[in-house]
């Protein structure tokens, strides 16, 4: 039976499976997009700080100064692979029951935006054996693993049960509305993290955001791991489930002091995915609050920052 954790919980073991990478020297481009992993000096004048993402302008810097090379944390190499029976690549035609496979592209990108090296797993397993195969491929270049299914649970059991197989593997139950079980742990001869994330896309990106982003940003050697945060007032009122918290889609106006709800109630998929599309930060809503006027003040987590 699943554990039932509250969102700082899961952050914390998720946590614990991470390190910063070990770091190396890197040529200067090759440098560009990685962490500093130590601090650089111009004489005795500290000019870049060490857990900085670096930059157009720290790679002109370090150039002015001489430095052909950096010591850097090394860019994450993350896996991401969804599977399930039922899950057909956009392209081709849909039969029956059947959803396009969507987590594996959203992922995908979202792993790059962080700042790692993102491999997209081309083929979707529909049964033990393929999805065991497919995930020991991936060992050798993995630093952590990132699985999805459909948006019922068949394929979820199917991941717990290979993973399970080959691995130490904790299934949890999110205190996170409309999100619902994960599993994570470690799997293969080098104990390599995984996480599985809900079918959902919705679902799968508000825990890409909440947990596996903290976690890439942990292995980066990153000064902070966490989106930034604000405090803004509903422009419209909101609800949620009073044991769950809640993490709202919406749109942050650009001086940043009022933010509109989107997404709450009954839509299409394709309507869902518009929304997030549209979003621009997500409204966090407390356990034990079931309703927000408009005009309250509410916690903004910010995912685009030319907002704040």
């Amino acid at each position: 039976m699943a554990e039932h954790v509250k969102v700082d919980e899961f952050l914390s073991s998720l946590l614990a499976l991470c390190r910063p990478l070990e770091p190396f020297d890197m040529p200067l481009l090759d440098a560009h997009g990685a962490t500093l992993a130590a601090d650089v000096f111009a004489g005795e004048r500290l000019v870049l700080k060490e857990g900085s993402r670096i930059r157009s302008t720290q790679i002109g810097l370090a150039a002015s100064i001489g430095r052909d090379h950096l010591l850097t944390r090394p860019h994450p190499r993350v896996v991401v692979l969804s599977a399930g029976p039922d899950l057909v690549e956009p392209g081709q035609s849909l039969g029956a029951d059947e959803e396009y496979e969507t987590n594996s592209w959203l992922l995908t990108t979202a792993v790059r935006e962080t700042g790692a090296v993102a491999y997209r797993v081309h083929t979707i397993p529909n049964n033990e054996e393929e999805l065991k195969d497919v995930i020991e491929d991936q060992l050798v270049r993995a630093d952590l693993i990132i699985i999805s299914g459909e948006r019922n649970d068949d394929s979820f059991d199917l991941i717990t049960r290979t993973l399970t197989g080959i691995g130490e593997i904790t299934t949890i139950d999110l205190a996170i509305e409309s999100s619902g079980r994960h599993n994570f742990g470690t799997i293969g001869p080098d104990k390599t993290p995984v996480v599985t994330l809900p079918g959902d896309p919705i679902a799968a990106y508000i825990s890409f955001e909440l947990f596996i982003r903290p976690m890439i940003r942990t292995m980066l050697g990153a000064a902070t791991i966490h989106r930034p945060s604000v405090k803004a007032k509903l422009d419209k009122a909101i609800s949620s489930p009073e044991d769950s918290r809640s993490y709202v889609r919406g749109v942050l106006s650009e001086d940043g002091k009022s933010i509109s709800p989107l997404g709450k109630g009954d839509s299409s998929a394709q309507d869902e995915q518009t929304t997030l599309s549209d979003a621009n930060a997500f409204i966090a809503i407390p356990e034990g609050t079931t309703s927000l006027e408009s005009g309250a003040e509410v916690t903004v987590v910010v995912l685009e920052r030319r907002y704040i």
